[in-house]
Parts: C-alpha cells; structure tokens; sequence
C-alpha cells in the first residue's frame, strides 16, 4: 500500500457548517458512553462532504470533538483511501476503475481523456474544477468501464460518452448517473434475454392452479374391524 500524506498545503482553520455539526452531534450520540470515539469515520466522511477533502486543521477539529489523540485520527484519514487528504476540483473528483475487468473492457481509453483535457492524475486540473485518479476495483465489473464522479457511478463508457460526460460537468451540469448505454442495472445489453413473459410477474398464473396428471390423493386403506 502506497503512503499516503497530508497536502503540504493546507487552510489556516476549520469550522463546521451549522448542518455538518448537527449531524456530526447525531452520529457521536448513537454510541454508548465511552465509545463516541467509533464517529471518527462518519465524522471525517461528514468533513469531506463539506469540504471537498480533509485538512490537518480539519482533523484536529475532530480530535477535540472526540476527545481523541490527534495521530490516532490521523491514522484513520491516511488509512481509508476514501478520504482525499488534499483539495479536489471544484466540479468533479474523477475515479477511472483500472482493475482488470475494466482495463480489458477499455479504461485506458479513459484515462487517455482524463490525462488529454484534466492533466496528469492525482493533481487538480488547471482550471481547479477536476481532480482524477485511478483506482482499484469498485464493484461495478459486469458493467465495465466504469467511473465514479463525485458520489455517483457511471458505467458503460467509451472514450467519447466519457468526455461528454466530463464537459457536461464541466458546464455546471449534474448527468444521470448509471449506464451510457441506458441498460436497466447489469442487464444484458438491449434488455433482458430471460423471463421476459409480463404475465409472470402479475399473479394471473397463480389464480388457476391445474392439479397435475396422476395427482389424484389415494383413497385411504380400510382398518380391518378387531378380531
């Protein structure tokens, strides 16, 4: 696993939002005394929903909230990849799947456009509005290539569905997230191939039950009377 470090740049203070400390109180409240140190994921998830990433000022803001030593909140930020420990893009943070279903179904392709209009990945673009990485695998292979943008997965892609879907962000857009190729979840391309007869699924075969052949109840064996 790689090292993952703090941005050498970073903000003077931090200070939740009047809705991030509501929900901050909401999560430490549904732990039992003495455990409200087990908030620190949601609480830093909450941070970055706010802001974009977490900061080390953001992280002490926790540490105290909690009453936790700050390297052991630290700890917890470098460790969960989901955290971004240095600033995003305005509009979009790009995660290009590049795990081997993907990489065989063409997100190279993709990452070829990422580099060609947002730059060299794990840095903010020129404009500031994007930030893209590779990452591993997540969950989403029957519907390769895929990527997340934001909190949403968009899968099906090719190379130009996916710079439109970029320059719609980039416009100030928020596109549909799903399938580029408007599949219903994982099913196969152009519709379901199975089960495709309506009346399976409105009940109407179950209201007339035939008996099958040779399912007629046996007659009972008559008890012979006692000697």
């Amino acid at each position: 696993m790689s090292v993952r470090r703090l941005s050498p740049n970073q903000p003077e203070s931090f200070a939740f939002s009047p809705e991030t400390l509501k929900l901050a109180k909401w999560w430490i409240d549904k732990f039992p005394p003495g455990r409200q140190r087990s908030a620190v994921i949601p609480l830093l998830w909450l941070v970055q929903k706010q802001e974009g990433w977490v900061s080390e000022p953001a992280i002490r803001a926790i540490a105290e909230m909690l009453d936790m030593a700050q390297i052991r909140v630290l700890e917890v930020a470098t460790f969960y990849t989901m955290f971004m420990l240095e600033p995003v893009g305005s509009k979009a943070l790009v995660q290009v799947c590049g795990t081997t279903p993907c990489m065989l179904r063409g997100s190279n392709e993709l990452m070829a456009v990422c580099k060609k209009k947002l730059g060299p990945k794990d840095h903010l673009s020129a404009d500031g509005k994007f930030y893209w990485q590779e990452v591993e695998c997540m969950g989403a292979c029957a519907n390769a290539p895929m990527a997340a943008i934001n909190d949403y997965y968009y899968e099906d892609l090719t190379a130009e569905s996916f710079e439109a879907l970029l320059d719609d962000f980039a416009a100030g857009k928020s596109p549909k997230p799903g399938s580029a190729i408007k599949r219903q979840g994982s099913a196969p391309e152009g519709g379901p191939q199975a089960l495709t007869d309506p009346k399976l699924y409105d009940g109407s075969r179950s209201k007339a039950i035939k008996k099958l052949p040779n399912a007629e109840p046996k007659p009972k064996a008559k008890k012979e009377p006692a000697a």
